[in-house]
């Protein structure tokens, strides 16, 4: 490459020049350095500030030409070029000259461009929690093809082989504490979606989300499955139960696939949905079929197990369901659920 470059120099000194920004740029990626050290020596050999986006984490990196992080409003780019990983667009690098691009800047970004794709493609996105939430639903879309999704995968910065895990999740807390409390230490992303909050990760610990946190776990078979099954065990969650895996829904989850129509015509579902607008029948209900016990459900609804006896006979009336029966209580437990199925669709 040296001797091509002094041969070339006796030529031209645009081709010198343009043969010089191969080989400083050829150095850089030998030394795998990282997005950051990229737009350093770029600013520095452009002598202007210079700029790296991803669009996956929306990540910018801008320096000015003394290396330093630049301190100054961002100004027009003189030039521009995209990042390309897989004939996708991943980001964006720039130039911010004063006044009119100098013939090797183009030579310069291409080549930034093509050094920043391969740092992304070594070493994936910047250890972000939250994503772009386009590219969370690329990654979990079942309209996505396979190259789709695993190139999806991997720019949100996970490896082809590691086994991932889809949470939805509903709470008031802000979505990436959560996702950073279930696997602080091996990689995560998250992004709110239409319905819930997506959370991809690679290993889950349930006894990690803080309280107030509703959460559905998929198995880790495919990412959209894994979501698909996500939502359906988010809609199974109570304030007494949060958190549910979808593998340990079993039968239930056909509960799930009832016509809501079919459900609301059902008398047990019927009687649910005219005693719902009492709070306090409803909150026994939920204790004694949680609990099948009248002294557990008393122990939860903080009364005296005659009380609830009392109230349990009385809700036998307005369900014209035997609540002492295994059968009845199997009955109310089922319709009690799907109740609050038809609530959450």
């Amino acid at each position: 490459m040296e001797a091509l470059a002094l041969r070339l120099s006796h030529l031209d000194a645009e081709a010198e020049g343009a043969i010089r920004v191969v080989m400083f740029y050829d150095t850089l990626m030998r030394r795998r350095v990282d997005l950051p050290a990229l737009a350093r020596a770029s600013a520095v050999l452009a002598e202007c500030v210079a700029g790296i986006r991803l669009h996956g984490t929306g990540r910018v990196i801008r320096v000015s030409c003394d290396g330093m992080q630049a301190s100054t409003p961002p100004a027009p780019a003189s030039t521009t070029m995209p990042i390309t990983l897989d004939e996708e667009e991943i980001g964006t690098v720039w130039l911010e000259r004063p006044g009119a691009p100098v013939p090797l800047d183009d030579m310069l970004l291409d080549r930034l461009a093509i050094a920043a794709a391969a740092v992304v493609e070594r070493y994936g996105p910047a250890r972000t929690t939250m994503a772009d939430p386009a590219l969370v639903e690329l990654a979990i879309s079942t309209n996505s093809d396979d190259p789709a999704t695993a190139r999806a995968l991997r720019l949100l910065g996970f490896a082809a082989d590691l086994p991932i895990h889809v949470l939805a999740v509903r709470s008031h807390l802000p979505l990436d504490r959560i996702a950073g409390l279930i696997c602080p230490a091996r990689p995560v992303k998250a992004a709110p979606l239409a319905d819930a909050g997506a959370i991809l990760a690679t290993t889950v610990d349930p006894a990690r989300l803080p309280a107030g946190v509703r959460a559905g776990i998929g198995a880790a078979e495919s990412p959209s499955r894994s979501w698909q099954q996500a939502r359906t065990a988010l809609r199974f969650t109570t304030p007494r139960e949060p958190v549910i895996h979808y593998d340990d829904l079993g039968a239930l989850t056909l509960l799930a696939e009832i016509p809501p129509d079919t459900a609301r015509d059902n008398t047990d579902i019927a009687a649910i949905i005219r005693m719902a607008d009492n709070p306090e029948d409803l909150e026994t209900l939920d204790a004694y079929c949680t609990t099948g016990s009248l002294r557990q459900a008393a122990d939860l609804l903080h009364l005296h197990h005659s009380s609830v006896a009392r109230r349990i006979e009385q809700l036998t009336k307005t369900l014209n369901i035997d609540l002492t029966h295994p059968t009845g209580l199997t009955r109310a437990r089922l319709a009690l659920t799907t109740w609050r199925l038809l609530n959450d669709s």
